[in-house]
């Protein structure tokens, strides 16, 4: 006997959803636990896309990130065609900016964007919905380009970096980042079309399942963005002790590793440290691999270099995680350098006399950097830093006066762009 095939259910229970609709329900979801909820987006991703097909959970992933990606935009074009503004929570505006940014910039055709999310919206603002929607495309409107930052962040990296790093940072988030490699032995490239921007990297020019590119299984490489990769780069080849902390997900410990580096890596979350013990396995590199809390942790001994790459509010990656423009929050700011420092002042009592200590943090806010150098500086008279030197940069690329390394959007722009970052090495006397 035939049988029907099996459609996703809606969670109520009632008829089955039409297909393309589970994966824009999920997009909904992740959409609100990161405006709503402030939930990072990969965070939220297993719950909202709970049972779907991995294309659907990719679908909802793609319209998710693009559409906080162009959000500024897209609330101004939904705006310009209601009478009053809809709240900033309303589902009816979450409805609108899901088919808007399907049929604006995914190449979703309009009849199929908005078919798609009006099964999402119940009442009333169904009609809403469809009416903004037809009026829109039916005036041809465009997403502009670049798009527009969020006028939150705009005004607080304005204050920090200027007019430059704003339009800087909206060329940036325009297009997700290329996929950067960085490999086990310098000296055995993997044959891929690809630009090296520093010896044991690889930019490659098209995207691709990680897992099917020519030596992943084989442990050539690990998926570690460029700038990523300098805080270890800058600890250099070793034969001593070193302690990678917070180490998650370990593209710096298989660095030190590789490096020759006796590593003891250290992270409180264990969930995250599961992709470093596959890539050790994968790569055949060992490290110690430690789950534990650094406020309560401690080392056996000191260790000849330390990289503590510290947690932060993570805003310099937004060009491939745009949740954190819209969920960071000055307060997480705060909190996160005030969780930097402690960390810091543990991490300075670890480093053996004459050993290295790098600092670094994924983050373009000066609380996060410079500012947090400057004050631990201060209290710990033994420490002095060791000048990056151009030399150990990509071409184009240099280091501050004071010899730190910050990176903003503009870093290398043509040849595809860098994370932002901040990264001091520092020398314990």
């Amino acid at each position: 006997m035939n049988k029907t095939p099996n459609r996703p259910r809606r969670p109520s229970g009632q008829e089955p959803d039409a297909p393309g609709v589970p994966a824009r329900r999920a997009a909904l979801k992740l959409l609100d636990a990161v405006l709503r909820r402030g939930l990072a987006l990969e965070q939220a991703l297993d719950s909202a896309a709970q049972g779907l097909a991995p294309n659907d959970r990719g679908l909802a992933h793609a319209i998710a990130a693009e559409t906080l990606r162009r959000l500024p935009d897209l609330d101004a074009l939904i705006d310009s065609a209601t009478q009053r503004d809809l709240p900033d929570d309303a589902k009816a505006r979450f409805a609108l900016r899901v088919a808007l940014v399907q049929a604006l910039s995914l190449g979703t055709p309009g009849h199929a964007a908005i078919s798609t999310v009006l099964p999402l919206v119940d009442g009333g603002p169904r009609k809403l919905v469809h009416g903004v929607f037809g009026t829109l495309l039916r005036q041809g409107v465009t997403l502009p380009e670049p798009p527009t930052l969020p006028d939150p962040v705009a005004l607080r990296w304005h204050a920090a970096w200027g007019d430059q790093m704003i339009e800087d940072a909206e060329r940036a988030i325009a297009v997700p980042p290329l996929l950067d490699l960085t490999l086990r032995d310098p000296a055995r490239a993997p044959d891929l079309p690809g630009t090296s921007l520093l010896p044991g990297h690889l930019r490659l020019d098209e995207k691709a399942s990680v897992t099917g590119i020519e030596g992943y299984a084989e442990g050539d490489w690990w998926v570690q963005d460029l700038a990523a990769s300098i805080p270890a780069r800058l600890i250099g080849k070793g034969a001593g002790t070193a302690l990678d902390l917070c180490a998650a997900p370990g593209g710096k410990t298989l660095q030190l590793a590789a490096a020759g580096w006796a590593v003891t890596a250290v992270d409180v979350s264990e969930s995250r440290l599961a992709r470093l013990h596959e890539n050790l396995e994968r790569t055949g590199l060992a490290a110690q691999v430690v789950a534990a809390d650094l406020l309560k942790w401690q080392p056996s001994a000191p260790a000849d270099a330390v990289l503590l790459d510290a947690p932060c509010s993570a805003t310099g990656i937004f060009r491939r995680h745009p949740d954190v423009l819209h969920r960071v929050r000055p307060s997480l700011i705060q909190e996160m350098a005030e969780l930097q420092a402690r960390l810091l002042a543990r991490a300075a009592e670890w480093v053996k006399p004459g050993g290295m200590l790098v600092f670094s943090t994924c983050s373009l806010e000066p609380q996060e950097g410079e500012a947090q150098l400057e004050r631990f500086l201060a209290k710990h008279a033994g420490f002095e830093i060791v000048p990056i030197a151009a030399d150990e940069l990509p071409q184009g690329v240099s280091p501050r006066d004071d010899g730190t390394l910050r990176l903003l959007p503009g870093a290398l722009a043509q040849a595809g762009g860098l994370d932002g970052f901040f990264i001091a090495r520092l020398r314990r006397s």
